[in-house]
């Protein structure tokens, strides 16, 4: 266990406890980070600061049930994400993996985009290609913005994106998969495709 996670569970502990002063240092330390994933799931400033101040105060509420198992900003990120769903649910059905419109091997081998693993997420550092890939992301289903958001974008790793969602590790590498491709799609209009061939991927 790594020394920032050391002193989250502790924080986390002390606010269980009442002392205010603890989850301010929590919410201090994972604010901007939360509020960047909420805003991709969302892609509206408004709603994502709404679901941050419910994500705060869900957590606040249930301080007693985190166990430290698991990081407390992957306990966040998994109040956070359940947040935006609901949200989702809301106003319309979740998209099925298997309804996902995304390309078949061969479709994609006509378009000279060899890589099937091919991940655009390491382009991003360019300016121009981030804002792309935001609009991109924006067009995902709920689910797969999630996983994208969560395992390409905050890093966190297949297990605790598992964790996040409430799911199989098996489940996140297929939705990632499958997203990685919808998102080429999105993508692939912007650039050439050789530029594409180029764009390793990563996170397997």
């Amino acid at each position: 266990m790594n020394d920032n996670r050391r002193e989250e569970i502790e924080l986390a502990r002390r606010a269980a406890k009442g002392e205010y002063d603890a989850f301010e240092q929590l919410v201090k330390r994972t604010e901007a980070r939360l509020y960047g994933h909420l805003l991709r799931m969302v892609n509206n400033t408004d709603d994502a600061r709404e679901l941050l101040q419910e994500t705060y105060l869900s957590a606040f509420k249930n301080l007693k049930a985190f166990q430290g198992t698991a990081a407390f900003s992957t306990w966040l990120y998994r109040i956070a994400t359940n947040h935006a769903l609901m949200h989702f649910r809301k106003k319309k059905p979740e998209v099925a993996v298997e309804d996902l419109d995304v390309p078949t091997h061969e479709e994609l081998k006509k378009r000279t985009i060899s890589d099937w693993d091919m991940d655009p997420l390491q382009e991003a550092h360019k300016l121009e290609v981030r804002h792309i890939l935001e609009k991109a992301i924006a067009e995902l289903p709920p689910t797969y913005r999630a996983v994208v958001s969560l395992r390409d974008v905050e890093g966190l790793s297949t297990s605790e994106t598992a964790k996040v969602l409430d799911i199989n590790e098996g489940a996140v590498k297929t939705l990632l998969h499958r997203a990685r491709i919808y998102l080429r799609e999105l993508l692939s209009p912007h650039f050439e495709a050789e530029d594409l061939l180029h764009i390793e991927g990563g996170g397997k």
